[in-house]
């Protein structure tokens, strides 16, 4: 199977498309990218609540604080660590997974705070891990440490795919954002454990973020006969993603049989 979702399930342009909550999102989708946790610690009645409007069936894949990835550099954090998992514990077992995004900084020299700290957590959950240092996408000795630290501790390493967003004309002031802040990193298409997260980071041309997504078309699904994929669809305003979902549903749910038919969203070209 493959859980494909959002970064966030809610916007204000979403609410003209009947989509104004979590309990709303999740009708349609069946997992979602926790960016929320890496800015702030959600409230326990808040936490609560976002288990109310879901299934058992849902999937939600947490950041960790940025005050123990970016902050701390994964050092002296265990306080932090067992009051972030200790809040979200209400979602105990609808996480997909727990994932570091990392910052640039985070080099090979930190490897040994990663493995310290990757190794101190609960066996009981799936994490996973994303890079943006270069020496981590040169195949080189550093990326190759990486990837078999990660292989042995049976964590994903989270692919970031931003080369639509950057291949686009900057026309409009969310595509220039997004191209000052979304990593220029190489898309390395590989498995470090079974629940490999892909990040697809799509522009305003559907055309172009049709093409990028092919090659995915290709892998997603040979990686899905031994492990269980996440799809995230990323647009520079993220208002607009479901733009891209229409774009691609139909090859995925042709890809995927089993994904189910297109969420039955009105198309935004008809409401903005």
């Amino acid at each position: 199977m493959i859980y494909v979702g959002l970064p966030q399930w809610s916007h204000p342009k979403w609410g003209r498309l009947g989509i104004t909550s979590l309990e709303d999102y999740a009708r349609h989708f069946n997992c979602v990218e926790g960016n929320t946790t890496l800015y702030a610690l959600p409230k326990a009645e808040t936490v609560q609540r976002w288990r109310e409007m879901t299934r058992d069936d849902f999937r939600f894949c947490f950041k960790f604080p940025a005050t123990i990835s970016h902050q701390a550099s994964l050092r002296q954090c265990g306080d932090l660590t067992a009051e972030f998992l200790d809040r979200m514990s209400p979602l105990a077992n609808r996480i997909g997974q727990y994932w570091l995004q990392l910052p640039a900084s985070f080099g090979p020299t930190d490897l040994p705070a990663l493995w310290s700290f990757l190794d101190t957590l609960p066996k009981v959950f799936t994490y996973g891990v994303e890079v943006r240092h270069p020496l981590f996408f040169d195949k080189g000795p550093d990326e190759q440490a990486l990837n078999r630290g990660l292989h042995e501790r049976g964590v994903n390493r989270v692919i970031l795919d931003s080369r639509p967003v950057h291949s686009a004309k900057p026309d409009n002031e969310a595509i220039r954002e997004a191209q000052r802040k979304k990593p220029i990193v190489p898309v390395h298409a590989l498995l470090t454990a079974s629940h490999p997260m892909v990040r697809f980071i799509g522009s305003n041309d559907m055309q172009q973020n049709q093409a990028f997504f092919d090659a995915w078309l290709k892998t997603l699904p040979k990686w899905e006969q031994n492990s269980t994929p996440y799809l995230f669809l990323h647009t520079p305003d993220i208002g607009q993603v479901y733009d891209l979902v229409h774009t691609l549903w139909p090859a995925l749910q042709q890809a995927f049989p089993a994904l189910g038919n297109e969420p039955a969203i009105p198309k935004q070209d008809t409401l903005f």
